[in-house]
């Protein structure tokens, strides 16, 4: 089944997103979260529906960091906020609800009618014509072929001129499962943000290396799956005076910092921490790869 909202089109069967015909990635559990929040649009949708959808009643996980995962891939997918939604919004207490108008539902599109509405007809064809088009067709996807093989070796012949940033999710070291969620999503909103920063940056933030905790994190193995430059890195922690958020800028081939900074949280809480890390993180970027002077 497909829906359409806005320019996007949702394969409900296949749980593939496309915008304008193109497919944008997004991974199976946001995509269940997505199906289940699009069936009942403009209705709220339980957190406790969404767990059952995406996990399933007798599945033990981190349920509120998991489901904060799979909002904010579904808000990046979409290019939507939080503070400010076009289409999923978080209802305080209860849930989450697709707000965007659905234009459309339809049934899985195909082209068998018209093929046998074109065989019905009694009139034969003109074998000459027939071989003269086939004959076009094939020379045709010959010539398509020979094109693209030129077209990849001329791009394998060229380097690339954007360079890759990997993002890992950012770690909660607080103690305070509050914060959990806030956490979670961050690393997300830093791969929206930096995605739309400039073309020559290439962002990755879903390889599963760049998912596991803290404690278990790998540098090595990060450089080894993910053909990346750099990683960013975060931590909140509690500091003396309140909370305070580490950021990381490493350099993956040497695993050099490149630039640490602690951001301390005015009042003590997290209001203004994502503006603090989204800001923090441009920045760096813009100093150490898009305003460095050129070799």
């Amino acid at each position: 089944m497909l829906i359409r909202f806005g320019t996007f089109e949702f394969d409900a069967d296949s749980g593939e997103l496309r915008k304008n015909g193109r497919t944008v990635a997004l991974e199976p559990q946001p995509a269940k979260a997505l199906s289940l929040l699009l069936s009942k649009g403009g209705e709220i949708v339980s957190r406790e529906e969404l767990r059952d959808v995406v996990w399933g009643k007798d599945t033990h996980v981190d349920f509120d960091r998991g489901l904060a995962y799979c909002v904010s891939q579904i808000r990046t997918a979409l290019g939507d906020s939080g503070d400010n939604p076009r289409f999923v919004q978080t209802v305080p207490k209860r849930g989450f609800k697709f707000i965007a108008p659905i234009s459309g539902v339809s049934g899985a599109s195909g082209a068998s009618g018209a093929s046998g509405a074109s065989g019905a007809s009694g009139a034969p064809r003109d074998s000459r014509a027939t071989h003269w088009k086939v004959g076009m067709a094939l020379a045709g996807f010959i010539l398509a072929g020979s094109l693209a093989a030129w077209l990849v070796l001329r791009d394998d012949s060229k380097p690339s001129s954007q360079v890759a940033i990997a993002v890992s999710v950012f770690d909660n070291e607080t103690g305070l499962g509050e914060h959990d969620r806030i956490v979670a999503g961050l690393s997300d909103l830093v791969v929206e943000r930096l995605t739309k920063l400039d073309p020559r940056i290439a962002v990755i933030g879903n390889a599963s290396v760049l998912r596991q905790p803290r404690n278990i994190r790998n540098l090595k193995a990060i450089a080894q799956n993910v053909e990346a430059e750099y990683l960013l890195l975060g931590q909140l922690q509690k500091g003396e005076t309140g909370l305070r958020f580490i950021t990381h800028f490493i350099r993956l081939q040497d695993e050099a910092h490149l630039k640490a900074n602690r951001l301390t949280m005015p009042g003590g809480g997290v209001d203004g921490l994502e503006s603090a890390v989204l800001e923090e993180f441009e920045r760096a970027v813009r100093d150490h790869i898009l305003n460095r002077p050129a070799n």
